[in-house]
């Protein structure tokens, strides 16, 4: 019989806690925050990592009181992992909806806020087919909606991009247009037939992806040109918290102006130059074709593209609907 080589036994006979354990304290960035995260006391949780060190004879982690970095062996280590965690969840998943009747869960990673009427339709009516199918929409900046549907952990995101992965897979859901708005304590506020030349000078608020090399690199050529970043009193990856700074007159800052038209017709915020819909931002559906999808996941991304197909970019492109006499008073 043939014997075991040192990597078949270790393969074998390795602890899968102690590979979660440390995953989650490199996600955590932190042993403390890992133990919290696991509900472990931090003594266990340094012990787990040391054993599995001592395990596969190399140091993973470098911690001390001031010190925590990832080793090379240790970024490799933690890439794999996420690899076999999503690939054991997403099976899981997949063998607990094997019924007649569609169940499961969605998982959809998210950047904020979707705002498309076809997705919401999308939803409604996929929930109307399949009533015991549950979603879990997790919202973070769109190059970790790109890095979680990479390493599997969601079955499909929805995003900002900017460098396409090759692994994975892009669709249009809808495009919308940036403009720059400010609130009612703003200097700006009100006034018309400005330049952009007149913002120069006023704090502003940005996107984290507000860079050239980022997902809204329109947003960032435009301020850069125009010399606009020079005084950021405000960065969020959040729609909302960047409505919020802006309104509260943090600064001025880009909005998809489709969004913002309602918050302008209430008096919340005011449109800045420029005032044609010139900054052009697309919205896209990814997917990792190599992924496992559960039936749940499956039919609903069938369905979702189904739809996508049934109608014409230009109906899913938004711009603003106000005429608003602000542009030519």
């Amino acid at each position: 019989m043939k014997t075991p080589t040192d990597s078949e036994r270790l393969t074998r006979e390795l602890d899968w806690n102690l590979l979660r354990t440390f995953m989650v304290v490199v996600q955590e960035g932190s042993v403390t925050k890992g133990g919290n995260r696991l509900r472990l006391r931090q003594p266990s949780v340094s012990q787990a990592l040391k054993r599995l060190e001592d395990r596969l004879q190399t140091q993973l982690i470098e911690r001390s009181p001031s010190t925590f970095r990832v080793t090379p062996a240790g970024q490799h280590l933690y890439r794999e992992c996420i690899e076999v965690y999503g690939t054991i969840s997403r099976a899981i998943s997949a063998g607990q909806g094997i019924e007649d009747e569609l169940t499961g869960k969605v998982t959809v990673a998210a950047f904020s806020r979707i705002e498309s009427d076809l997705f919401d339709r999308v939803l409604s009516q996929f929930h109307s087919l399949h009533p015991k199918v549950g979603f879990e929409i997790n919202v973070m900046p769109s190059k970790a909606v790109r890095q979680t549907v990479l390493e599997k952990g969601a079955g499909l995101g929805i995003c900002l991009v900017y460098d396409k992965h090759a692994k994975l897979v892009y669709e249009q859901v809808y495009r919308c247009y940036f403009g720059f708005f400010c609130g009612p304590t703003h200097p700006l506020f009100g006034q018309s037939n400005l330049k952009v030349q007149d913002l120069r000078g006023h704090s502003s608020v940005t996107f984290k992806t507000d860079q050239l090399w980022d997902a809204l690199r329109p947003v960032a050529l435009m301020r850069a040109h125009h010399k606009l970043d020079d005084q950021v009193t405000g960065s969020t990856s959040h729609l909302g918290e960047a409505m919020r700074m802006i309104i509260a007159g943090l600064g001025f800052g880009p909005l998809p102006v489709h969004v913002a038209d309602a918050y302008v017709q209430s008096g919340q915020l005011w449109r800045l130059p420029p005032y044609e819909d010139t900054l052009e931002i697309d919205v896209h559906l990814v997917t990792n074709p190599n992924a496992r999808l559960n039936r749940a996941e499956d039919a609903f991304l069938e369905f979702f593209r189904g739809e996508l197909s049934k109608v014409p970019l230009e109906e899913r492109t938004y711009k603003s609907g106000l005429q608003q006499r602000q542009f030519s008073d």
